[in-house]
């Protein structure tokens, strides 16, 4: 027994000796860095995913966002994005879905695929045999330790990834766990929540003009605005032509029905979480829809705004739009018949404005001709601030409860729902109110943002309505909860004074030069004279064609003319006896000025809510806990290992 001491002491005092010359001969800290490749699964393909983790790298969201503007010119990151996705435009999870030639499951992942490399003083020529053992045997390959490991690793296990490191200077063995968390976030809400505003592909427009009739107006009472590019049919009033040749030409939503976009809030903090944890996965599904209340959207189905694209222009209308809870009961059921223990981690939502009736609120303030404003009244479309206090008193409260009930056995926990609050999208320089006029809403020759309506829509917002939110949110001010310690969402708000300088007026020099030569402070960019208008609508002479929606702006709210030069949607989803036989028709001429996402966030602004939203779902899902540190040892030299013929993956 002593004898066997002996020998034990000095073969550890060899091992030591053997760790500080490999330290002194320049080994230094080696360690094993691994992340999840092309870890934000809506993207089907790793170089989306990638241009967002380049763009992302050390910079906020919004940063992010007006980088990649400016790198299209404008046009837009997601334009073509929108086409590799897991998630059809009919709202339809692809299950399976081929992400980077590999089928996978979306809701239910059974493995990730990650990189693994060996960082730190790597020696010269050092070669790395590398060991993946997930308790099912290990996979093992060498490669020289330079070259990054590719390979698939089991969800819901710990992998042990060791590599012995072997150089002419010794050898030494570094080992750590890999253990993928996908998270699964579902976005519940409204327009705002969805991204309306902001299309993934926005409208192109022509140097020409087309025809728009005024209501109850003569042959004379005509205008001309920008037509849509590639639009070949009739474009004055007298030559009517079909709606489905003028579709062919739409803007494109990842899902036309909600008009929802990846430019929304809720889609850039799932991107943002996944871009800034390596290690989680995540698994995102979006269910807002534009126009949605509680009511009707939450809980039961709406209306549809949208119809699918068709080559023909004549696709088929789904008409309404199932009610988001049931979809995502749905989707949870779903997934737990195939996985189990698989839950929902986080609900992000932002709803509350439709129910009291904000658009109809916005519609008082910026419609001002005597006939319009009877005839919008007499339909509903209008909401004096007193109807939206009476709804803010009497029906949101309820309305809130009811949903609270309807997440809770969703989320267990309701700090996971995330309710991201709205910003005033009325006031500007600090946070003054718009001054009001035509600036920006001149599009429609009706509209003029009135000073006194607008002061007074405004003042409600700041003073009232969002206050209220928050209170129901936090179950405080009065606001009744069965258990308000458990009951209380996890509540955003901090974006809203940065807004305060972003509103639908702000103006700068900075702005888009387009903007600033042609969208009048005064409200005069078009050209009132429907014979020169026929050809040339805009006044600064320029063709509307060279608007960008995606630049960077002082506005982070949309105007009625952004709406119409983004998006200029012909609400094809409403009812049948409230289509037009006409394209010209009087109605189009306001739906397509509004309809598209006036007085809503712009991509910016949706860019400034995720940079608020992101640090407190990072909180709430407990991303910046501690991880284990990376253990290193000595170990016995190496033998020559062939190398496997091309590619660094493990099979």
């Amino acid at each position: 027994m002593l004898l066997l001491a002996l020998v034990a002491g000095a073969l550890a005092g060899l091992s030591t000796s053997a760790v500080q010359a490999q330290t002194g001969a320049g080994y230094g800290p080696l360690q094993i860095s691994w992340e999840v490749r092309n870890r934000f699964r809506l993207f089907r393909e790793e170089r989306d995913f990638l241009l967002h983790a380049e763009s992302g790298r050390g910079r906020s969201v919004l940063a992010s966002e007006q980088m990649l503007a400016i790198q299209s010119d404008g046009r837009g990151w997601a334009r073509n994005t929108v086409n590799r996705l897991c998630i059809d435009l009919a709202g339809r999870v692809s299950e399976p879905c081929t992400r980077d030639n590999v089928k996978e499951s979306y809701l239910t992942p059974i493995d990730h695929p990650i990189v693994a490399r060996l960082a730190g003083p790597i020696p010269v020529g050092a070669t790395c045999a590398w060991t993946f053992d997930d308790g099912d045997g290990p996979q093992t390959s060498t490669f020289d330790c330079a070259e990054p490991v590719n390979i698939r690793v089991r969800y819901g296990r710990t992998t042990v990834a060791t590599v012995d490191v072997s150089s002419s200077d010794g050898s030494q063995r570094v080992f750590t766990e890999i253990a993928v968390r996908d998270i699964f976030i579902a976005g519940l809400g409204d327009s705002v929540a969805s991204g309306e505003g902001n299309p993934d592909r926005p409208i192109a427009l022509s140097d020409e003009g087309f025809c728009f009739r005024s209501y109850l107006g003569t042959a004379a009472a005509q205008y001309y605005r920008p037509s849509r590019a590639g639009y070949k049919g009739g474009r004055a009033c007298e030559a009517p032509d079909l709606l489905s040749v003028w579709q062919r030409q739409s803007a494109l939503w990842f899902n036309p029905a909600c008009h929802r976009s990846l430019y929304s809030y809720q889609t850039r903090t799932a991107l943002a979480l996944a871009v800034r944890y390596p290690h989680i996965a995540v698994t995102y599904l979006p269910l807002a829809c534009t126009g949605a209340t509680i009511a009707d959207g939450l809980f039961g189905s709406q209306r549809a705004r949208d119809c699918l694209p068709s080559k023909s222009g004549s696709g088929a209308c789904q008409g309404t739009v199932n009610g988001q809870l049931a979809e995502l009961r749905d989707a949870l059921a779903a997934a737990k018949r195939r996985q189990a223990d698989r839950k929902l981690d986080l609900v992000l939502l932002s709803v509350g404005a439709n129910d009291i009736y904000f658009s109809g609120l916005v519609a008082d303030v910026i419609v001002d001709s005597a006939t319009e404003r009877a005839l919008f009244r007499r339909s509903a479309v209008m909401a004096t601030v007193d109807d939206a206090r009476s709804a803010l008193t009497r029906d949101l409260p309820q309305g809130f409860a009811k949903l609270r009930e309807a997440l809770k056995p969703l989320v267990g926990d309701l700090s996971r729902v995330v309710y991201t609050s709205y910003a005033n999208p009325t006031v500007a320089n600090g946070g003054a109110p718009c001054p009001g006029g035509r600036a920006g809403f001149d599009i429609h020759p009706s509209f003029n943002a009135q000073p006194q309506r607008l002061a007074a829509v405004s003042n409600f917002v700041e003073s009232e309505f969002l206050p209220q939110l928050r209170a129901l949110a936090l179950c405080e001010g009065g606001i009744l909860c069965r258990n308000p310690r458990n009951d209380r969402m996890t509540f955003v708000d901090s974006h809203q004074t940065s807004f305060a300088n972003h509103g639908f007026c702000a103006r700068a020099e900075s702005d888009p030069e387009f903007d600033r030569q042609c969208f009048s402070a005064t409200g005069d960019s078009f050209d009132p004279d429907i014979v020169t208008a026929a050809s040339q609508p805009m006044l600064c002479g320029r063709s509307a064609g060279e608007y960008r929606a995606y630049l960077p702006r002082a506005r982070w709210i949309r105007d009625a003319n952004d709406s119409y030069f983004s998006a200029m949607t012909y609400p094809q989803g409403l009812p049948t006896s409230q289509q037009p036989a006409d394209i010209h028709d009087a109605t189009w001429g306001v739906l397509s000025a509004v309809y598209g996402g006036a007085v809503h966030p712009s991509a910016e602004g949706h860019a400034a809510m995720a940079d608020a939203a992101v640090p407190a779902a990072a909180a709430v899902l407990q991303l910046d806990a501690g991880v284990p540190e990376v253990t290193s040892q000595p170990a016995p030299p190496l033998p020559d290992a062939p190398r496997p013929p091309g590619g660094t993956g493990l099979n």
